[in-house]
């Protein structure tokens, strides 16, 4: 099974070519956590104690949060989830998150300031598995 953690260039291009003209973007988060949270690429970030992967991602969050709001972006949505009503039968994710940010480069500047990047570890060392699925508004 391949685990999705971070965006490749290709995938981080197409993202920017398919929505940097379309104004708010919303984010979809799909999280999937590790049992112990894995910090052993990660010793500076490392808690005293061992955690959970859930506990990690809270600590990512901790940090996370108030720069998202510096940003002008806002979380919309924050939840738990288990499998699915309609999908893959044995297919789960922990937790779901929405973000809305103001534009794809208010996204970009966001995710490569040194003040998300510093934390950002938590995340890594967070998720067994996410999925970053990029919306914008339109009618149905």
């Amino acid at each position: 099974m391949k685990n999705y953690l971070h965006a490749t260039p290709e995938t981080g291009k197409q993202f920017y070519l398919d929505f940097h003209k379309k104004g708010e973007i919303v984010m979809l988060n799909l999280l999937k956590f590790k049992v112990t949270a894995d910090y052993s690429a990660l010793p500076a970030l490392r808690p005293a104690e061992t955690i959970t992967g859930a506990a990690a991602y809270a600590l990512y969050m901790k940090h996370t949060a108030p720069l998202l709001e510096q940003a002008g972006s806002r979380i919309l949505f924050s939840g738990t989830g288990k499998e699915y009503l309609i999908g893959p039968e044995g297919e789960q994710w922990d937790a779901v998150l929405l973000v809305a940010h103001v534009s794809v480069e208010v996204f970009m500047k966001f995710a490569q300031s040194e003040d998300y990047l510093q934390y950002a570890g938590h995340r890594t060392a967070a998720l067994e598995d996410s999925r970053l699925l990029p919306l914008s508004p339109s009618r149905i």
